[in-house]
């Protein structure tokens, strides 16, 4: 699952994601990480891999415990990214 997930956020670098709140924000790809526009925190491809047992999600509280967790939640709640898969 986290390869399909990868490779579509891959897909989606520098497309407006927008957080829980209203906030908007890119990233960019660097090898197996992003960086995100609006911080200096970026978000592995194991944290997403981890974020992935808790979908879907409705808040950022069942990933508190990750890096970045309104970040993981408008990633990978986007349709862009989750397409039909939960």
């Amino acid at each position: 699952m986290i390869e399909t997930v990868w490779k579509r956020i891959k897909g989606c670098e520098g497309q407006v994601f927008k957080q829980i709140r209203g906030g908007e924000f890119t990233y960019k790809v660097k090898g197996n990480s992003i960086e995100l526009s609006r911080t200096n925190y970026s978000i592995s491809k194991n944290t997403f891999k981890e974020a992935l047992k808790y979908v879907p999600l409705e808040n950022t509280v069942p990933v508190q415990h990750l890096p970045a967790p309104s970040y993981l939640f408008a990633i990978l709640m986007d349709k862009r990214i989750r397409q039909n898969d939960w």
